[in-house]
């Protein structure tokens, strides 16, 4: 015997809604969302605001809707599913390789980096974190590529709103030199980590550009400080800017633009 079990239309429109953020590739507010799928508006804000209480999507500083960090886990536990996954993944591999460091890509999601994806083939040693794990924004290479892709008055807002707090006995809690340090992040375009966030722990990361609004994604890589003499620092800085560079080279062609003379 077959049954034919009844569509609940509130899980139809929840997909509506978020196949139509995946098309836009920009944040949306409920009445353009509205306006698009041809829905009533407080059945939109109801759906919107229960999205984003499951980190389903999340809210931008203009009250607008994006895709959130959720997603992306679940875009990697189905294959790589996600375009930003699928491009990334084979250079975290390749760093992963060269430098014998673990690779992580991550997005901010509120005051959070969300690790996405990551390549940590077990060498004779590593440093490794789980998929959809959230790091403080203020802990580490995380934070600063992150939150160096923000316009200066989001920076001075995010810091505002958080507490700095001492991992370290290197890690710095005034927030004028934490805003300096993610500022050298923008004019570098590489952030190195020296134990400021586990002790005997070094980090590189880079920030990307994806060519999405209101989202910000980065690159890095953790290893041991015994992994990393002092004197190869400024080779492994150069190596992964170099990284970013080819990585933003694959969004640009992906998104219809030429970062090729910016960027080079």
């Amino acid at each position: 015997m077959t049954t034919n079990p009844k569509r609940v239309p509130a899980i139809d429109k929840c997909f509506a809604i978020l196949d139509l953020m995946a098309r836009k590739k920009q944040a949306m507010g409920i009445n353009d969302i509205a306006r698009e799928l041809g829905l009533n508006k407080s059945t939109i804000f109801y759906i919107l605001h229960h999205l984003s209480d499951l980190d389903v999507l999340e809210r931008d500083p203009n009250g607008l809707f994006r895709l959130g960090s959720k997603l992306f886990v679940l875009g990697n536990a189905a294959g790589g599913s996600s375009d930003l996954i699928r491009t990334v993944h084979p250079f975290l591999e390749e760093i992963n390789a060269k430098t014998k460091l673990s690779a992580f890509l991550g997005i901010r999601s509120g005051h959070r980096a969300v690790i996405v994806d990551k390549v940590d083939t077990a060498y004779d040693l590593k440093i490794s974190s789980e998929i959809g794990m959230r790091l403080p924004l203020l802990a580490g290479v995380a934070g600063k590529v992150l939150m160096c892709q923000l316009p200066d008055e989001r920076i001075d807002a995010l810091l505002a709103e958080m507490t700095p707090k001492r991992f370290t006995a290197k890690t710095s809690t005034d927030r004028e030199a934490l805003k300096s340090a993610i500022l050298k992040v923008r004019e570098t375009g590489v952030a190195v980590d020296l134990e400021e966030y586990i002790e005997g722990v070094v980090a590189f990361g880079v920030p990307l550009k994806t060519h999405r609004r209101d989202f910000e994604a980065a690159v890095w890589a953790v290893g041991l400080s015994r992994q990393v003499p002092e004197a190869e620092i400024p080779a492994l800085s150069d190596y992964f800017k170099d990284a970013a560079h080819r990585i933003n080279l694959r969004f640009s062609v992906q998104y219809g633009t030429d970062d090729r003379e910016n960027d080079g």
